[in-house]
């Protein structure tokens, strides 16, 4: 960390901040039901407090502010160009498509590994576990419960599949926004990512059809599937040829595709696609890229899921990177973030420890913080330079910030994912965490291979050109 001023902060002065952050968000989030982006620019300024208190100038700090906010720029971008495509792809039917087909799939001897496989589907189409669950997560705890199939069961097999997408979908903020804290580019953390979630998701597969064994023979009530599906049709013409975009996104990923460009390709497809398949005019594709696009078939789930998208959809999530970035740059270029790091990595001095501090550090911030994007942020800026220091490459450290950040904070009940599935499902946390073997299974499998050194890659040592391998 850039900090020539580390050494005036102590552990002591840089737990302030953190502390008025972890009370200012419980307040804010759970009795005066407010976002998170006032405590956390108060907690800036609270950090900024303590940092010219310890004889650092504001110039200094607002430098560093600036500097961290540059290193979101990408993200940032990305995230508004993803908020185009969600917008176009819907008008096109793209994200209908793969709805439409994944729910096809429903059969009750599969019924568990189907639905952690259509969320699966549903939350890589949107890049979003909430409107995962808040849909066809709700049809499918439905059809669970006329099943017989205890409901934490079900919740368990819904929040894996939804977190799947939300963790390796490209139009995911999360998936943007650790690669960015981290310094890694988006389709490397994918594909790095795939080391650790694929075994996660095939162990929890199996497990779930384990488990589905005992409730095969009960018979499968598919009215609320079926009203979906119906609804899909009607509004919607579904063809298998709309499943070529998120192939192409797929291939792009593989290719090493830089991101930018190839998601505007995705976009300018999705607008195609529109006016081929939907008859959509250039009106409609604009004001879906921009303002998303607004479902009006009558059917709550269906308006639910489908409403959504656009450029001015990113606006909530950018405003809270931003706000984010604000309260790491002083914490970083204070020399708190140091202070914080150098206490906790103490007992860090391999690649296996790191490993281990960096999921720890998340899944206590979920806790503490109640957030999932600080859970992301927060080690994120910690623990750069100590990657950076043991020549680990940077997607090790997205890729941890995600195996645990973005995979545990459906577990806690007062954080902002756990309370909506809660909500959402019916569901406590406590209840369904159990069974949401892929949130669990995943930091273990991310520890695993930091003490191995499996899937660890290094810093090339032909950096001459500036490039990472």
């Amino acid at each position: 960390m850039n900090t020539p001023n580390a050494n005036k902060i102590s552990f002591g002065k840089a737990m302030i901040p953190i502390l008025f952050l972890i009370i200012a968000l419980i307040f804010t989030l759970q009795v005066f039901n407010g976002d998170p982006h006032i405590p956390i620019i108060a907690s800036a300024v609270v950090a900024a407090v303590v940092a010219i208190a310890s004889g650092q100038s504001w110039k200094d700090l607002e430098q560093g502010m600036i500097e961290t906010i540059s290193m979101s720029l990408q993200a940032i971008l990305i995230l508004a160009i993803i908020g185009m495509i969600i917008g176009t792809w819907i008008l096109a039917g793209i994200v209908p498509t793969m709805i439409y087909y994944g729910l096809k799939i429903i059969s009750p001897s599969i019924f568990l590994v189907a639905t952690c496989l259509i969320c699966s589907i549903v939350s890589l189409a949107t890049g979003s576990s909430w409107t995962t669950a808040g849909t066809v997560g709700i049809a499918l705890i439905g059809v669970g419960q006329g099943l017989g199939i205890p409901l934490p069961i079900v919740a368990g097999a819904i929040i894996s599949g939804a977190y799947f997408g939300d963790k390796m979908s490209p139009l995911s903020d999360t998936t943007n926004l650790a690669p960015a804290m981290a310094g890694a580019t988006l389709f490397d953390h994918i594909r790095h990512m795939v080391y650790t979630t694929a075994p996660s998701l095939t162990i929890a597969l199996i497990l779930y059809g384990i488990l589905g064994f005992k409730y095969a023979g009960n018979s499968l009530d598919t009215s609320s599937i079926n009203i979906i599906l119906d609804a899909l049709s009607k509004q919607f013409t579904i063809s298998p040829f709309l499943l070529l975009p998120p192939i192409l996104v797929i291939a792009m990923v593989i290719m090493k595709v830089p991101a930018i460009p190839g998601l505007i390709g995705g976009t300018v497809l999705g607008g195609l696609f529109a006016w081929i398949f939907q008859g959509a005019g250039m009106t409609a594709i604009i004001k879906a890229a921009h303002y998303g696009f607004t479902s009006e078939t009558g059917i709550k789930a269906v308006d639910e899921l489908l409403t959504r998208g656009g450029l001015d959809s990113m606006m909530w999530t950018i405003s809270l990177i931003l706000c984010a970035m604000c309260f790491g740059g002083v914490m970083e270029k204070s020399g708190m973030l140091h202070a914080l790091a150098a206490k906790i990595l103490t007992l860090a001095n391999n690649t296996g420890s790191l490993v281990l501090a960096t999921i720890l550090t998340c899944i206590a911030t979920n806790f503490v913080a109640g957030d999932q994007y600080l859970s992301i942020v927060i080690p994120g800026r910690m623990y750069k330079n100590m990657y950076d220091e043991l020549g680990l490459h940077p997607k090790n450290l997205s890729r941890a910030l995600e195996d645990s950040g973005t995979l545990t904070s459906p577990f806690v009940p007062w954080n902002t994912c756990g309370s909506f599935m809660h909500t959402t499902l019916g569901v406590h946390p406590f209840a369904y965490a159990p069974y949401a073997f892929l949130n669990l299974l995943n930091p273990v499998i991310s520890i695993f291979y930091g003490f191995t050194g499996i899937t660890m890659e290094k810093v090339s040592k032909n950096k001459a050109d500036g490039e990472i391998a």
